[in-house]
């Protein structure tokens, strides 16, 4: 796996994408170069069509990225995948027409985009054909025993079976709760793969309780055999862009590289937080107007609703919102907002959707109480109990809170206490993978969660 701005990408995934990058920058200047004949060079280079070409592929690409073609476990069928690329090209049709009649200078020549579209259309369903056919190759798969049979050996071992983009194949595994005798059929089973004919490629070493149980002897033979041995906690990490809380350990963020907060780069932080929630409410400040006549002509009640959360160190500040849900509505105590809550307001619904309702944060923001990135800031009144039943709930302050984050753009909305230890997880892997560049990541993913309303409730 590749790792940008700090979160790991499958490299079978950045090579679908370049090669898809290729074919659709290829199909426009095939059109032109059928088109036009000799006089393509003029086209490309004087008249901007290279330039323009680019600006298409861009689109291609960010479409293909907002259908979530370059996230294969959000599609849970093979048919999907070629349904949503004829969606990608059908989206680009209007698009591509609709920018052209706003600005007529895109315009490449009669019938470029035309046949260019048509050409692309066959390439990226051949293509994507050609790529599942490869990916599913063995020789470019690699052999996988996962050692253990607990929780984390279960969950790893369901991450890789339905991932296949991550190109690994478990071999071997069977369930097998029994506690006695596991040193003796883990030692059996790698003994097993040493003279087998079929190579191993990689053990992954996913049990709770390693001491006196472990195979020390075996996994050296594998290993000076080079067989990779790597920790289940970090290939979960990996795979899953998350932290799972179950068999961790307090070592395990100690000794592990990250959770380092700098003094600088808090610093950084502060001024892009600042300059981009400036920026938003600068964008937004048109239509706030008729965002408070919407919400007040709704529903009975004040425009605004504000709440008392818990910020950077534990302390606490006054959050502000778009009120969304009818007066009174924790009248009988503070709950959280479930799916269909008969509380919120049809208005509130939509704006909860679109996320209008967090615009008067970005004043949290612009005041310090908040960062435009980070995790969620929570009421006092459940941060107290979570912190007693979730393990390293209270590092989640230990920077400002966030309008956005890993969690909201990964994972929905957390309504109950196993779907909150979840977010955590999220939480988790940003706090010890905290950098500008994962912040940025962060923002550009924060648009295509409002873009297709998932999360909210």
């Amino acid at each position: 796996m590749i790792r940008i701005f700090n979160v790991y990408y499958p490299t079978r995934t950045l090579v679908l994408l370049i090669c898809e990058a290729l074919l659709a920058g290829g199909s426009f200047i095939l059109a032109a170069a059928y088109l036009f004949g000799p006089d393509i060079y003029i086209v490309l280079f004087y008249e901007n069509g290279l330039l323009k070409i680019a600006g298409i592929t861009v689109l291609t690409l960010l479409l293909s990225y907002y259908f979530d073609l370059y996230e294969p476990e959000r599609i849970s069928k093979g048919w999907e995948a070629y349904f949503r690329l004829l969606l990608v090209l059908s989206t680009l049709c209007f698009l591509l027409a609709g920018l052209i009649f706003v600005f007529p200078d895109l315009y490449m020549g009669h019938n470029v985009l035309t046949i260019g579209v048509s050409i692309l259309t066959i390439f990226l369903i051949i293509w994507r054909w050609i790529y599942e056919w490869i990916v599913g190759l063995s020789v470019f798969r690699d052999r996988v025993y996962v050692l253990g049979d607990g929780p984390r050996a279960k969950l790893l071992v369901k991450t890789l079976r339905s991932r296949r983009d991550a190109g690994m194949d478990v071999f071997g595994w069977r369930e097998d709760g029994a506690s006695a005798g596991q040193r003796e059929r883990f030692s059996a089973e790698l003994r097993a793969f040493c003279t087998s004919e079929k190579a191993l490629d990689r053990v992954f070493v996913a049990m709770e309780e390693r001491r006196g149980v472990l195979p020390i002897r075996e996994l050296l033979d594998l290993r000076l055999r080079g067989v990779a041995i790597e920790d289940a906690g970090a290939v979960l990490e990996r795979l899953l862009g998350k932290i799972p809380l179950e068999g961790l350990y307090p070592s395990d963020l100690i000794f592990t590289p990250g959770f380092r907060v700098k003094t600088s780069q808090q610093i950084v932080r502060r001024i892009v937080s600042f300059t981009v929630a400036f920026t938003a409410l600068l964008i937004c400040l048109p239509f706030i107007p008729f965002i408070i006549l919407a919400v007040r002509l709704s529903s009975p009640g004040p425009v605004f609703f504000n709440q008392t959360r818990v910020g950077h160190r534990g302390r606490l500040f006054t959050a502000h919102k778009f009120r969304t849900m009818r007066q009174n509505a924790e009248a009988e105590g503070a709950v959280w907002a479930t799916k269909d809550d008969p509380r919120i307001t049809p208005l509130g619904g939509f704006m909860r959707k679109t996320r209008l309702d967090e615009i008067p944060q970005l004043w949290n923001v612009l005041r310090g109480d908040m960062g435009f990135v980070g995790p969620r800031p929570e009421r006092p009144e459940f941060v107290q109990w979570l912190s007693n039943e979730i393990p390293y709930y209270d590092l989640r302050h230990m920077i400002r809170p966030g309008i956005t984050g890993w969690a909201q753009v990964r994972y929905r909305y957390g309504a109950t206490l196993e779907e909150t230890k979840r977010k955590l997880e999220y939480d988790l892997y940003y706090l010890k993978h905290l950098s500008i560049g994962l912040d940025m990541l962060i923002m550009f993913e924060t648009i295509k969660t409002i873009v297709l309303r998932r999360g909210a409730q």
